[in-house]
């Protein structure tokens, strides 16, 4: 019997931006911009977990709100325009396994 793959769906969002102030946060067509994403991995049927990493403890409250995971809060310095999104990523897979947390994808 093949076993089944334990899933990650990783969502990464910054609180602040350049182009457009809180954009993770701002209503688009009704609801927050973030919570169109978090929608969508929810509806997944691929996806175990959604874990949403951010800085921002606004976008950690809607994102919790709307059911993301945040079972941290992304440290700021890797959270600036110029960090590489695979820093985030790996931090918060750290993270996860630090908590006895493990995916195959």
């Amino acid at each position: 019997m093949k076993k089944k793959k334990k899933i990650l769906g990783l969502i990464l969002a910054r609180g602040s931006s350049k182009s457009i102030k809180n954009k993770n946060i701002i209503n688009f067509c009704g609801k927050p911009l973030i919570a169109w994403t978090i929608n969508s991995a929810l509806k997944s049927k691929f996806l175990n977990d959604i874990v949403l990493s951010t800085d921002s403890k606004k976008i950690a409250k809607i994102g919790k709100k709307f059911g993301a995971q945040v079972p941290f809060i992304r440290p700021s310095k890797l959270a600036k325009d110029t960090t590489p999104s695979i820093d985030a990523i790996e931090h918060a897979i750290k993270w996860l396994e630090n908590k006895k947390r493990f995916y195959d994808l």
